[in-house]
């Protein structure tokens, strides 16, 4: 049976590390996000770099290396379940001498920041550039063609076109899907428990394990992702209003002010 009151004791007595896992998971999957979708758009312009007559042969080899490079790594990595990424990095290391325990501090500042963390980190951010690639590769493909013949009408060089006028509205245009690789993140970071990352997943089962009580400690797992997931929601679509102009206000009123005017 389910038990509330063992509930909120289990929340009361482990408050401190299901705050730990819970900012660890954060970290996982903000950073992942963010910095997978920096590597993303190399990834997204190296598959989508074209060929030219006037290209020289060291110029045209360097880019089908580029694109092969691009199209293997996107499809590796899109192709396998990051869980299995993840062990296949842990004993990659091990096999060359790299022990990530030794990466960890002393002090409390461990119970966040640890070796294990740093390769969770690697791992997430690695998984997500090749979905972020696609993303904004497919953004990029959704510019009208006629922004850029506009760019370069005005002088402006294919580099300058690509980054201040491309680039911009295709990143605006995913923005969504790559909110939502945001939210995916905050879920996934889960499946980086099997080596060992300390993210809230991992921390709530040795609640569980400690305390006897699975069902109650996987009930609170489920709200923490949900509000996660929701605040992160949230988030996503004020910053969509907000790149659209459209302004946010918490007065509970406004609605009344526009049905008087």
């Amino acid at each position: 049976m389910f038990d509330f009151g063992k509930m909120f004791e289990i929340l009361g007595e482990n408050g401190s590390m299901i705050l730990y896992g819970t900012i660890s998971t954060l970290i996982l999957a903000i950073f992942g996000t963010g910095v997978g979708l920096l590597l993303g758009i190399f990834l997204a312009y190296g598959k989508n770099v074209k060929f030219k007559e006037s290209d020289s042969i060291i110029m045209k080899c360097l880019k089908g290396i580029c694109l092969v490079f691009c199209n293997i790594y996107s499809t590796v990595l899109r192709g396998t379940p990051m869980m299995v990424q993840a062990l296949v990095f842990k004993y990659f290391c091990s096999g060359i001498g790299i022990n990530w325990n030794d990466l960890t501090p002393s002090g409390e500042i461990s119970s966040i920041f640890n070796g294990w963390l740093y390769a969770g980190l690697i791992v997430i951010t690695l998984n997500t550039a090749a979905y972020m690639g696609e993303i904004v590769r497919s953004g990029l493909n959704g510019v009208d063609v006629g922004q850029i013949e506009g760019a370069r009408s005005l002088g402006m060089s294919s580099a300058r076109t690509s980054f201040s006028i491309i680039l911009p509205q295709a990143l605006r245009n995913a923005l969504p899907t790559i909110g939502n690789e945001l939210i995916v993140n905050i879920k996934d970071s889960s499946v980086l428990n099997v080596i060992a990352v300390t993210e809230l997943y991992y921390r709530m089962v040795l609640i569980a394990g400690r305390e006897f009580a699975y069902l109650e400690c996987y009930v609170i797992l489920a709200i923490i992702y949900l509000i996660l997931t929701l605040l992160s929601s949230g988030a996503l679509k004020l910053a969509e209003k907000k790149l659209d102009g459209v302004k946010f206000s918490l007065n509970p009123f406004r609605f009344l002010r526009k049905k008087e005017l």
